[in-house]
């Protein structure tokens, strides 16, 4: 996976350059399960390549970068730019919009950052019906929203990898528009999910806060298939870093 090798300012500025000059684009916000998907998913993988930028939302993806000896600057994740790119965003003129989540939360979100940033210019939410990836005339209906509210960012909070589907299916009618996957941001900032304090989040534990408040959803996911990959990882880091490849076309 490319990841961009940005701290969290650069990312907000690469943003904001490029609707400043009209242009959209796509930021995929990395974390292990979606690293995971992406190295063992070939269609996966193909439906995020077209991605402008990846960053790495997980720590596993922030340590493994120094093992094999090209360190990241920072773990930029999706539930901090949502704060901070709205502020930015807001400081700017620029509009987001609210789409996913559980129902209500979008809403609930809304508030919380017309709260933090009072100028922030909301242009809408949409809570999507169970199944309405498969239902044109919901995917329609949703269009026309976008499209009468023509923002400059959105907020996908569907988790992988249907935001993915759902940002690769409408980006394309949207040029000028930001997209961004934020997982379960909606919930934390609405407050019916409580994040890591800080220091959990250095440590890299913030998926143990996630699996004590929500352990029947997320137990095989952090458990089964992200400690294994977690390992993998940073042992192929460590081998890539002692075992250096050698350069095409020497014996």
């Amino acid at each position: 996976m490319p990841l961009a090798r940005v701290d969290e300012r650069a990312c907000i500025e690469r943003v904001m350059q490029a609707l400043a000059a009209r242009r959209g684009g796509w930021i995929v916000t990395a974390n292990l399960d979606i690293l995971r998907r992406y190295v063992f998913d070939a269609a996966f993988r193909a439906l995020v390549r077209p991605a402008s930028m990846f960053v790495a939302d997980g720590m596993p993806l922030v340590w493994a970068s120094a093992l094999q000896g090209v360190p990241l600057p920072q773990r930029v994740t999706g539930a901090d730019l949502i704060h901070n790119l709205s502020a930015r965003a807001a400081h700017h003129g620029y509009s987001v919009f609210l789409l996913g989540g559980d129902d209500g939360t979008a809403e609930q979100a809304a508030s919380r950052l017309r709260a933090q940033c009072p100028q922030l210019k909301v242009a809408g939410t949409w809570y999507p019906p169970p199944g309405f990836e498969r239902d044109p005339a919901h995917l329609t209906a949703l269009r026309q929203v976008l499209q009468g509210a023509q923002p400059d960012i959105v907020y996908v909070a569907l988790g992988c990898p249907r935001q993915d589907r759902l940002i690769a299916g409408l980006r394309t009618d949207f040029p000028r528009t930001w997209w961004i996957g934020v997982g379960i941001s909606f919930s934390l900032l609405a407050g019916r999910l409580r994040r890591a304090p800080r220091w959990a989040q250095r440590a890299g534990l913030e998926w143990a806060c996630r699996l004590w408040q929500e352990p029947r959803r997320l137990a095989v996911r952090y458990l089964v298939h992200g400690l294994p990959f977690a390992l993998l990882l940073l042992l192929a880091a460590m081998l890539a870093r002692l075992l250096p490849r050698k350069p095409q076309g020497l014996p």
